[in-house]
């Protein structure tokens, strides 16, 4: 069974067969054994608007009008940049705590690094980040271009594509289909499909009273791979992953649930099937290994120096569900479901946490975590300190051993790294 980690303090096991979350201190001789040397994180940005308004074809698609958001399409809403703040606390506290930092500390130039894709969304939860975590200390975060344009480091986009990239790459998408491939994907949706049609009111929509769409039954994907662009498709899926990442957004964003659903009474369980087109549609996009491999490339050596460096205590790179999802494919992260989480791959502001702990002997290891808020606290926007923490989940590597106190070492996380590094020049 997977565990949930505490970053340092808390240690949250799973119990079977009751399912019930027990919460536990770190041991004494866990923190006599090893010192905090120094936090990677790369972080999904916190809650936005949709990528497309009420006018588009997501308007379309119900007779409804989505929430009046309190920004712009795609931008980061209020509500977000409260969230992110509040995990910036969390984060101050915990480093804190661990002697990390000091209480209101000033870093110098080398031992903090905030770098952000210059997308608003991105940038403005760097920000709200940085005040919550060092809120005395002015902290600048980086990125290279004006708002709104990618960012190469963070834009998930192909770099190599030729006849044997794009066999390979269908080949993995289709075995996550089974033996039925692309089909099988989507029949694998098709509760999640009738859910999100009936919250929409699909059959009332313009969408479908024009001829255009009136169920999600298009199986058929077609996956598009072109040099210089993200992973992209066509079909249902794609469709319903526009009304998915909207449906979601608005349940976060909207106190009542019945509203965020325009009005039908949906479970818990219904909002985790709406969820998983977005999950599904991201693993089909990025996490095939040879797509993986090629658009998280310039990520991964980023991280990769991140974490050689002998001077960097802490860096926060602020990107997309896409980045993570990437990452995480190439590190070869084996497969996971997140608890308390209507999203179980990459939820909102979520983090993927690398902490590099050295013990008395100079040896270095390494602790993956994914950091999140869990549903319940983005709605309520519930405060967030060492006694009431955000999720903290422990990730695996294929293949790859734990030492007793749950550690990698170092030498192992780089070898990962240098493997994925690798597997990009070998792509043809």
């Amino acid at each position: 069974m997977r565990s949930v980690t505490n970053l340092s303090l808390l240690l949250l096991m799973f119990v079977c067969p009751s399912f019930v979350w027990a919460q536990t201190k770190r041991s004494p001789e866990f923190k006599e054994k090893y010192t905090l040397k120094e936090v990677v994180i790369l972080s999904r940005h916190n809650i936005r608007s949709p990528l497309s308004d009420n006018g588009s074809a997501l308007g379309k698609l119900t007779p409804h009008r989505w929430t009046n958001w309190s920004a712009a399409s795609s931008e980061l809403t209020l509500r977000g940049g409260v969230l992110e703040t509040m995990m910036g606390q969390f984060f101050r506290k915990w480093l804190v705590s661990e002697g990390l930092f000091t209480e209101n500390y000033v870093p110098n130039a080398d031992e903090v690094n905030f770098y952000a894709n210059s997308m608003q969304r991105t940038i403005a939860t760097a920000q709200y980040f940085s005040s919550g975590f060092m809120p005395v200390a002015n902290v600048a975060v980086r990125h290279r271009y004006a708002p709104s344009k990618m960012d190469p480091v963070f834009f998930p986009r192909l770099t190599k594509v030729s006849e044997a990239f794009c066999s390979d790459a269908m080949n993995q998408i289709a075995a996550m289909g089974g033996k039925k491939g692309i089909r099988g994907i989507n029949e694998g949706l098709e509760d999640s499909y009738r859910i999100i049609a009936d919250v929409l009111d699909l059959k009332d929509s313009p969408a479908c009273k024009s001829g255009e769409t009136c169920a999600f039954d298009d199986y058929d994907t077609q996956i598009i791979l072109k040099k210089g662009e993200e992973p992209a498709m066509k079909g249902s899926l794609k469709l319903a992953n526009s009304a998915s990442d909207a449906f979601i957004l608005q349940y976060y964003e909207e106190a009542d649930a019945q509203k965020a659903a325009f009005g039908h009474d949906i479970s818990i369980s219904d909002w985790e099937k709406i969820a998983r087109i977005k999950d599904v549609y991201g693993d089909v996009l990025f996490t095939a290994p040879v797509v993986a491999y090629n658009v998280a490339h310039p990520l991964l050596v980023y991280m990769n120096d991140e974490l050689n460096s002998d001077v960097r205590k802490f860096t926060f790179l602020c990107g997309h569900d896409s980045n993570i999802a990437s990452v995480n494919a190439a590190l070869e992260v084996e497969d996971y479901e997140l608890p308390s989480s209507i999203e179980k791959k990459t939820p909102i502001g979520s983090k993927l946490v690398f902490e590099k702990w050295i013990d008395k002997s100079g040896n270095e290891f390494v602790a993956i975590n994914l950091v999140y808020q869990t549903t319940e606290q983005l709605r309520n926007i519930e405060m967030l300190d060492l006694d009431h923490s955000p999720m903290v989940y422990q990730l695996q590597l294929k293949g790859l051993k734990l030492n007793a106190d749950g550690l990698y070492s170092f030498e192992d996380i780089n070898g990962r790294f240098e493997k994925a590094i690798a597997a990009y020049d070998d792509i043809k």
